[in-house]
């Protein structure tokens, strides 16, 4: 990565899951950083959060936090997002910001850097990262994009507990603990007990049914493939895993494409892992995929329904590709651009 500047960082929510995992990915990932600091609420000041083999102590999040700054990742609410990413934007930070807040924005790129790297340009000093089951999708949807064309997309995920943050991973442990001990587990984070159990909500009702995750997922979608009548939808399920999304993928292309040539076309494209082999029962999972980089993808089969069908199975770590990872490599992609660092 060129870059004859080394840059100063602030990661935004760094007590948080994907703050600490920000802090992670820029560690492993040698990012060219002269400085990185952790920004949180005032009530986090004093703490402690793991870089670089050591630690490094929580500053307060301030009007005056991103002096000499050149990288906010931001890794907090929207409101947070909404209040501090301009200011960091003015004081010459490039923002991003890995909320809700900014994504649909019509001058702010939502960007995933296998797909549509060349949107970082259009920034006006906020860039945002997409929905965790939105950056996994349109890295395996755009080879096929490319190659075959989209007509129709349904998407159906699996969405594991870190998705809503850390207390509720930790409900859930205490949840399978309390079963194993034969006791009744108590539910206070989500609307319903997740361990044992598989829920299709606990996100906000939107309209015609669906919910502000699916349409978030259908929206993010269109935006990122620059593909705004895209023919898709989305169903979303919460299931008992700490770490990793699953999304089972229906496609339906404008061209035949088979799962043979799916197979080779996905295997040679950036940011993807093919895991295909039912007979050797080899497929991506929640727990196989917890920790890594690439976008895991099997079970690819023809849509024996569809003339141009196809099913398939997504698997990332929601945590990494699907937050942090990719924020990291959008700042990546913007040095290499000269966007920033010159």
């Amino acid at each position: 990565m060129p870059t004859s500047k080394r840059l100063n960082v602030a990661v935004v929510g760094a007590t948080g899951m994907v703050g600490n995992e920000m802090l992670r990915v820029l560690s492993q990932r040698e990012f060219p950083s002269e400085r990185v600091i952790a920004l949180a609420s005032e009530r986090s000041k004093g703490m402690t959060v793991p870089y670089n083999g050591s630690s490094i102590q929580v500053e307060e999040l301030n009007e005056s936090a991103f002096k000499g700054i050149d990288v906010a990742l931001f890794a907090a609410s929207g409101d947070i997002a909404l209040m501090y990413g301009p200011q960091a934007a003015e004081s010459g930070a490039l923002v991003i910001d890995n909320s809700s807040a900014w994504r649909m924005k019509q001058n702010v790129p939502l960007v995933v850097p296998e797909v549509n790297s060349d949107d970082i340009r259009d920034n006006e000093g906020i860039i945002a990262n997409p929905n965790c089951c939105a950056i996994p999708l349109t890295v395996i949807l755009n080879p096929l994009k490319k190659k075959a064309g989209l007509e129709r997309v349904l998407v159906a995920t699996y969405q594991s507990a870190s998705g809503a943050g850390r207390a509720l991973v930790d409900e859930l442990e205490e949840q399978t603990k309390a079963i194993a001990a034969g006791e009744e587990p108590s539910a206070s984070v989500y609307p319903y007990q997740l361990a044992y159990n598989v829920v299709p909500g606990g996100w906000r009702p939107e309209a015609d049914g669906y919910n502000e995750e699916e349409v978030k997922i259908v929206n993010e979608t269109r935006k990122i493939l620059h593909e705004p009548e895209l023919r898709i939808t989305a169903a979303c399920v919460r299931v008992p895993v700490p770490v990793g999304h699953g999304e089972s993928v229906f496609i339906e292309t404008t061209e035949k494409i088979t799962a043979d040539e799916v197979r080779e076309l996905l295997s040679t494209s950036p940011g993807i892992a093919v895991q295909d082999d039912p007979h050797a029962r080899l497929y991506p999972t929640p727990h196989g995929v917890a920790g890594k980089d690439e976008v895991y993808v099997g079970r690819i089969r023809d849509d024996a329904s569809s003339r141009h069908g196809l099913v398939l199975w997504i698997v990332s770590d929601n945590l990494r590709k699907g937050a942090a990872l990719n924020a990291v490599q959008i700042a990546e992609k913007a040095i290499e651009m000269g966007v920033i660092g010159k």
